[in-house]
């Protein structure tokens, strides 16, 4: 009954905004799970659910995938703000960013965890990335100019 519970729990997080542990119980008791609001506060902590804000400025709980995926969405988003150009130099690339916003860019570039990248370094306005592979990285810059588009 617990594994049907917590996926019931998970597939509701993921398909409605819901803010508090008493809501949760509700919606639960509404597909016919008998719970209490210790049990869903023992639930949460087991399926690991994290708040997260929404658009709207409240809180909804989450999964923690879905909440590392809607911060790289966030970070790319602040990526392509920031970036102006992208070139290369042998294993390295160089992305040119408005000024200040490289650190901000390179955090961006550092949540994707693309394995070819081994490190970023960021200045003012110029990020260096050194890669693992020369042959990868045609394919990054590629990648890079779409996430700037």
């Amino acid at each position: 009954m617990k594994a049907k519970r917590h996926a019931m729990i998970t597939r509701l997080i993921a398909a409605q905004n819901i803010e508090t542990q008493e809501e949760l119980a509700g919606i639960l008791r509404e597909h016919g799970f008998s719970v209490t609001q210790a049990t869903v506060s023992r639930d949460i902590k087991e399926l690991r659910l994290i708040k997260v804000l929404t658009p709207e400025g409240r809180y909804r709980y989450a999964t923690v995938d879905k909440a590392e995926a809607d911060l790289q969405e966030r970070f790319i988003q602040m990526f392509a703000n920031c970036a102006l150009s992208v070139v290369t130099a042998g294993n390295l690339i160089v992305i040119k960013t408005i000024a200040g916003s490289a650190s901000a860019a390179a955090e961006a570039v550092d949540t994707l965890k693309w394995p070819e990248i081994v490190g970023t370094i960021a200045g003012d306005n110029t990020i260096f990335l050194a890669i693992h592979d020369a042959k990868a990285v045609p394919e990054l810059v590629r990648k890079f100019q779409k996430m700037m588009r």
